[in-house]
């Protein structure tokens, strides 16, 4: 469950990392791509380790706001797999759902 919650919010943060805070993506690269727990993250900082948890916990629930409303990352692998497809008609029809909402 960790590795998948790693994974996804990896992902999310490629799609929408230009819509966060500055100060919100350095820390939450520290935390995701680099593997600083919160302590290191907050020891580099020189604040607390409890702020550093909840500035991970508010770009974890922003990013989930922003892909509840742009569906991007959905859209992104409902495509992946319409790709391995074969039936032109299936996949125009599921396109067509894709673009619909």
């Amino acid at each position: 469950m960790y590795m998948e919650k790693y994974v996804y919010y990896g992902m999310l943060f490629d799609i929408y990392q230009g819509l966060l805070k500055d100060s919100n993506k350095e820390i939450f690269k520290w935390y995701y791509d680099e593997n600083l727990t919160l302590q290191e993250i907050a020891d580099n900082l020189g604040v607390s380790k409890s702020y550093i948890g909840r500035i991970i916990k508010n770009t974890e629930k922003k990013l989930d706001e922003l892909e509840s409303t742009l569906h991007i990352y959905e859209n992104k692998n409902k495509i992946k797999k319409l790709l391995e497809m074969n039936d032109i008609d299936k996949i125009k029809e599921e396109l067509k759902k894709i673009f619909e909402n």
